[in-house]
């Protein structure tokens, strides 16, 4: 009986060490060039079965492009690519497919009007004709055996973005994919979503997948990842396990150098009312409406945190206030400090607005959309703000030349040269060169939206300085934000929306992030209820 048991105990170490030493995926001197610039330079990488691995690495390391080799986007100039210790050539998505390889990219690729299920196996050529009732059964049974919340019958355009995501995830397992990379997955996600979301990649870690996870996040790496590998300026750094990891430690394989991870939040000084919104009500062009009276204030030296799940009025609240979306009812009053005068905002063009000298810096969430224009020059882009106030017919690009080269030093934007065009810098850099023309213009109220979106953490660190900046200068800071520890350690109040309708205003000094998860996922009355109660406690006292 004895020897039996110990016969079992060998057998299964013996198993759990197959599995550690068991390779999914092996790169090996991996290159990709764009031009002159090497995106990636003889990187190796290795990736387990069973293992979650956190790919890390500042905003032009090569992160994104060696994904994109992997899962056939791109092809390399240069290198090996190894699944299960056997050398193959992946010269597409349908290939890597072939391969058991899945990416589930940031931007979700999904038709809304089509159901989860019809989604799912939306592409699959396997030379048989679906059966919608088998396809709906099979999703299921990858939800039930995972874990994930999913009804394959239900629209897209009917989804939150989790479960959008979900779809995505089992999207991938249906074709059998059994190394999965994610880029950004937590993104747009509450606390209680990422939590569920982790839950699953666990499962699916110990079901022997191989996950690959691209985050800017470290005390989400910390928390899911076995192991971290890190990219420097297109090369492999190195690898270390995430048990003897801390975001010190990570911090400075990704920069090089020991980099100070505090954000100092400074008490507000003389505050004062800079910007009033009331009962703020906005359609969008469908005739929804995404804001319902919506108040709050906006204080001079203070920073405001807005808080919310991904649609849920923050961009359309901004542009609002900017002059650049419809406003059906409610006020937006601006109090000028220089003379003391009240100006409505609501009844100006963003001309006007500008005219007046009421300077609204607007960094969108679509950068290239409507912060830049791809095919000019970093120059040409800071011109974009003050070409109109030119005095003669000619363009005076000597002081726009010098503002794109205080940003590149200032924010060390990774880029040839201050006249390469926007579109061939990576996303990160773009951002970078966004949030930079806006802060130059020392606005007196600055909005912010998802300034540090795609940004690494050294990157986001410059901006979270230079947003307190301004803060001290005593300009009001409206930031949009998805990182909720980030609001927290920032703002100094927070407001939250959820569909439209603010659900709290929290102090940010107290706030906890459980709380403000719960208040994202409220829609209806929850602010109200609070603040009756609260007066009902005063009077009662």
């Amino acid at each position: 009986m004895e020897n039996t048991e110990n016969m079992e105990n060998m057998e299964n170490s013996e198993n759990v060490e197959r599995k550690e030493n068991s390779v999914a995926l092996e790169l090996r001197g991996i290159c990709k060039y764009f031009g002159n610039v090497k995106a990636n330079e003889g990187v190796d990488l290795v990736v387990k079965k069973g293992e979650i691995l956190s790919l890390l690495g500042e905003n032009g390391s090569g992160k994104t492009t060696l994904m994109n080799i992997i899962s056939g986007i791109y092809f390399p100039d240069e290198g090996q690519i190894f699944i299960d210790g056997k050398e193959v050539v992946i010269r597409s998505p349908m290939e890597a497919f072939q391969y058991r390889i899945g990416m589930i990219h940031q931007h979700f690729k999904l038709i809304d009007v089509f159901t989860a299920a019809q989604n799912i196996v939306l592409g699959i050529k396997d030379g048989s004709r679906f059966r919608m009732k088998d396809v709906n059964q099979k999703v299921r049974d990858i939800a039930d055996k995972y874990g994930f919340i999913i009804d394959p019958k239900k629209k897209i355009y009917d989804m939150s973005v989790s479960e959008k995501q979900t779809v995505e995830i089992v999207k991938v397992l249906y074709r059998g994919a059994d190394i999965l990379i994610l880029d950004e997955p937590t993104a747009v996600l509450t606390p209680q979503e990422t939590q569920k979301l982790f839950a699953v990649l666990r499962r699916m870690r110990d079901d022997g997948k191989a996950i690959i996870i691209i985050t800017h996040k470290l005390h989400e790496v910390l928390s899911v990842s076995d192991r971290v590998s890190v990219l420097r300026k297109g090369k492999y750094v190195g690898s270390i396990e995430t048990k003897d990891a801390n975001e010190s430690i990570l911090t400075e394989m990704m920069v090089g150098k020991k980099v100070e991870l505090n954000i100092q939040r400074d008490d507000p000084v003389n505050p004062e009312d800079r910007l009033i919104v009331e009962n703020l009500d906005c359609m969008n062009r469908e005739g929804v409406k995404v804001l319902s009276g919506v108040s709050f204030t906006a204080r001079s030296g203070e920073i405001l945190g807005i808080a919310g799940i991904a649609g849920s009025g923050q961009r359309e609240l901004l542009e609002a206030i900017a002059g650049l979306q419809k406003v059906n009812n409610g006020s937006i009053r601006y109090m000028d400090p220089e003379s003391g005068e009240e100006v409505d905002l609501r009844s100006k063009t963003p001309v006007q607005i500008r005219d007046l000298g009421v300077r609204l810096s607007f960094v969108p969430e679509d950068r290239l959309g409507m912060g830049l224009v791809g095919s000019m020059d970093l120059v040409d882009n800071v011109m974009l703000r003050s070409y109109s106030k030119g005095k003669s017919p000619f363009l005076d690009r000597k002081n726009p030349g010098a503002l794109a080269n205080d940003i590149v030093t200032n924010l060390e934007v990774v880029t040839p040269g201050v006249h390469t065009p926007i579109r061939k810098l990576s996303g990160g850099n773009v951002q970078k060169v966004l949030v930079g023309r806006e802060i130059a213009s020392l606005p007196k109220v600055m909005m912010a939206a998802y300034p540090v979106r795609g940004l690494d953490i050294n990157s986001s660190y410059l901006i979270y300085n230079l947003l307190n900046e301004q803060k001290r200068n005593g300009s009001a800071v409206i930031f949009v934000g998805e990182d909720l520890d980030v609001l927290i350690e920032l703002c100094d109040r927070i407001l939250v929306l959820g569909s439209g309708k603010v659900t709290g205003i929290v102090d940010g000094r107290t706030a906890k992030k459980e709380e403000l998860g719960l208040l994202m996922t409220k829609t209806v009355g929850i602010y109200e209820e609070n603040q009756k109660a609260q007066a009902s406690e005063e009077s009662n006292e």
